[in-house]
């Protein structure tokens, strides 16, 4: 199937399936006021993860150090703060564990491994070789 399709139906079709189901379960304010709590709380943790990250970033970027993770961290906290404004139960799941740095770390070595993300080549600029003389010194 289309991965557009299924973004934009299926995923709302799954919202609207879970909040009926849950409504149905503790009651149509109680889902409604969970949804709020979640997007606050998530929010609050999305800021807090997120100056966490700048703060990793920067010391590495003092140290002379590329800050890739940070950067790739940066971005998946950006994409949970989204997640996690977004109602609904299911795109909240995903938003908070994309907050979890231990989860991050390992759907970034899945993407790394999978080659969707290719790791950064260094670069060798130094020539190997040998000067070699063939002038004879004269005494």
């Amino acid at each position: 199937m289309n991965t557009f399709f299924l973004i934009f139906v299926g995923l709302p079709a799954l919202e609207i399936f879970l909040m009926i189901k849950i409504g149905g379960k503790i009651g149509a304010l109680n889902t409604v006021a969970l949804i709020i709590l979640t997007a606050v709380v998530g929010i609050y943790y999305a800021r807090i993860e997120g100056l966490r990250t700048l703060k990793s970033g920067v010391i590495n970027l003092y140290q002379n150090k590329a800050p890739i993770y940070e950067i790739l961290s940066g971005a998946s906290i950006a994409i949970a703060a989204l997640f996690l404004i977004v109602p609904g139960f299911f795109t909240d799941l995903i938003g908070f564990m994309l907050l979890i740095p231990f989860i991050r770390r390992i759907i970034f070595k899945f993407l790394f491994k999978k080659r969707i993300f290719k790791e950064p080549q260094k670069k060798n600029n130094t020539i190997d070789g040998e000067i070699i003389n063939n002038d004879k010194d004269e005494l």
